[in-house]
C-alpha cells in the first residue's frame, strides 16, 4: 500500500507540470496572435495580444520559470513560488481583460496607422486568442494554488549527489578497475581521491 503513494504523488506532480506549463504556453502563444481585426482593408496593421498588453509575454515566461522553481524547491520555498505562480496567472488574466478594452484597441490602431491617414479605424475583436489566453491564465492560477496547497507532498529534486550537513565524508580506497570506479561514483565517493 505504501509503495503506491510515491507513484501517485509523482503522477500528481507531473500532471501539475504538464497542466501548468500548458497554461503558460497558451498565454505565450496567444500573445503573439491577432486579437483585433481592422474592418476597413486599407493596409492598416492589426494588433496582437502582446501589442495590446505587453505584460502577457513576461508573465507567461515568469510562469514557466516558476514551474522549474517549484520542481527545485521544497517546503515553504515551494509554497512561496506557487503563490508567485498564481500571481503570474492573475497578471495574465488582468492583462487579457484590459487588452481588449475599446479605448486600448482604438488608441493602438490610431498610433500605428497614423501614416496611412486613418484616425478612427473600425475594428472587431478576434475572440479566439483572448479566450485561449484566458484559459491559460486560469491554468496558471490553478497551478499556483495547487502548488501552495499540495506541493508539500510532492517529491523534490534528487539529493543523491549532495552530502548531508552533519555526515562525515566517507573514507574511500583507491579503486583500480572500472566496475569499482562506477560503484564509487554511485555511492557519491570520489574515486580519484588518493587519501
Amino acid at each position: 500500500m505504501d509503495s503506491e503513494r510515491p507513484d501517485s504523488g509523482r503522477r500528481e506532480l507531473w500532471a501539475w507540470v504538464v497542466a501548468t506549463a500548458l497554461g503558460c504556453l497558451l498565454v505565450l502563444v496567444a500573445a503573439g496572435q491577432t486579437w483585433a481585426r481592422v474592418l476597413r482593408n486599407d493596409g492598416g496593421a492589426a494588433p496582437t495580444g502582446g501589442d495590446l498588453s505587453p505584460a502577457l509575454t513576461p508573465v507567461a515566461l515568469a510562469g514557466l520559470a516558476g514551474i522549474v522553481a517549484v520542481l527545485a524547491t521544497k517546503g515553504l520555498g515551494r509554497r512561496l513560488v506557487g503563490a508567485l505562480l498564481a500571481l503570474c496567472g492573475a497578471g495574465a488574466a488582468a492583462a487579457t481583460w484590459t487588452a481588449l478594452s475599446g479605448d486600448n484597441v482604438t488608441d493602438w490602431l490610431r498610433e500605428q496607422n497614423v501614416l496611412h491617414g486613418a484616425t478612427d479605424l473600425p475594428w472587431e475583436s478576434a475572440p479566439l486568442w483572448p479566450a485561449v489566453a484566458a484559459a491559460g491564465a486560469v491554468l496558471m492560477v490553478a497551478g499556483g494554488i495547487l502548488a501552495v496547497v499540495r506541493g508539500g507532498g510532492w517529491a523534490g529534486m534528487s539529493a543523491r549527489y549532495s552530502r548531508e550537513a552533519g555526515a562525515p565524508a566517507k573514507e574511500t580506497a583507491q579503486v583500480k578497475d572500472d566496475k569499482a570506479l562506477w560503484d564509487a561514483l554511485d555511492r557519491g565517493d570520489d574515486p580519484t581521491d588518493s587519501r
